[in-house]
């Protein structure tokens, strides 16, 4: 009975982690919009500090979910590296860009890049705006 106890418990830690979870593209909702997430270069999670994780279509829907986005509540802001899609980087280290060549789902052409260098390098010549974790959350 000893054994029963240990291994269901050590199942429930487990299933508490605080990490992200895999996005299963094309079969799961925004919980923000409710849009069907297909876009893995624009997708976000918020993971709470009990484990409980949100996904989002896109960055700005992460930014906008007052419900789910509450500083005290949440233990990781992820957020898609726009040139290494389907690997989650901390949202707080991102560098952002905004850039009408680079549409997002919910039409705020808003990327996340792993480094500032890359964002620009990505934006080239077109006209773009760049913004760190603190300016983004400001501007949604």
């Amino acid at each position: 009975m000893k054994t029963f106890i240990v291994i269901l418990s050590l199942l429930f830690l487990a299933a508490c982690g605080i990490e992200p979870k895999p996005i299963d593209y094309g079969k799961e909702a925004c919980v923000y919009c409710k849009m069907t997430i297909v876009d893995q270069q624009h997708a976000a999670e918020i993971v709470s500090k009990k484990g409980k994780v949100f996904k989002y279509d896109a960055i700005e829907c992460m930014l906008k979910d007052e419900e789910n986005n509450n500083t005290d509540y949440v233990a990781l802001y992820l957020v898609m590296d726009y040139k290494n899609p389907n690997n989650f980087i901390n949202a707080t280290d991102a560098s952002y860009l905004v850039c009408n060549k680079i549409p997002s789902p919910m039409g705020a052409n808003l990327s996340a890049f792993a480094s500032k260098d890359m964002a620009q390098i990505e934006a080239g010549v077109n006209e773009f705006t760049l913004y760190t974790w603190s300016t983004i959350r400001h501007e949604f």
